[in-house]
């Protein structure tokens, strides 16, 4: 987000083909909060019908208005598609659905990093083969995704705990 480093940020990640994956995650900082923005599908063409191209945002702390990242993701994604010279119309990038699944939340103003990387290695381990949204969001992510005594032995494992 910060444009002293948008450059070098692009260039790195055009070297890293991320339209190539079936899922990419991008953690985001933002006003002292940690979200997850998960890419999915992006390795289809965008008006694929066999599988969703979208995006999910996963934030912790959904009070603090996880919508108010929209314009700046799509930009994000803009110029990522012209960093690595891929045809595509501002238009297009509109209509990729941005999701914002109901998923557990923190229990203090603290948590919200180690919540990222507990999302993304539950995402992992439970995300579908074939990710599609239609009928509504995959079966695992839901408010009750994990209980919080799985998460407390999750930062407890890989020594996250404050």
């Amino acid at each position: 987000m910060d444009e002293l480093f948008k450059e070098k940020v692009l260039e790195w990640i055009s070297r890293k083909h991320i339209f190539t994956k079936k899922y990419v995650f991008v953690p985001i900082l933002h006003w002292r909060h940690w979200n997850l923005l998960i890419f999915c599908n992006f390795d289809k063409p965008l008006q694929s019908n066999t599988q969703t191209t979208c995006m999910l945002l996963l934030d912790s702390m959904q009070m603090s208005g996880p919508r108010r990242l929209e314009p700046t993701i799509r930009k994000f994604l803009l110029d990522v598609y012209e960093a690595e010279k891929r045809p595509v119309m501002k238009q297009a990038i509109s209509k990729i659905p941005l999701l914002i699944p109901k998923v557990p939340q923190q229990r203090n103003g603290e948590d919200c990093g180690r919540f990222v990387l507990y999302f993304i290695s539950l995402f992992m381990e439970s995300a579908p083969k074939n990710f599609s949204t239609t009928g509504g969001y995959p079966y695992f992510m839901k408010e009750d995704w994990f209980a919080p005594q799985d998460f407390d032995c999750f930062c407890k494992r890989f020594k996250l705990c404050s």
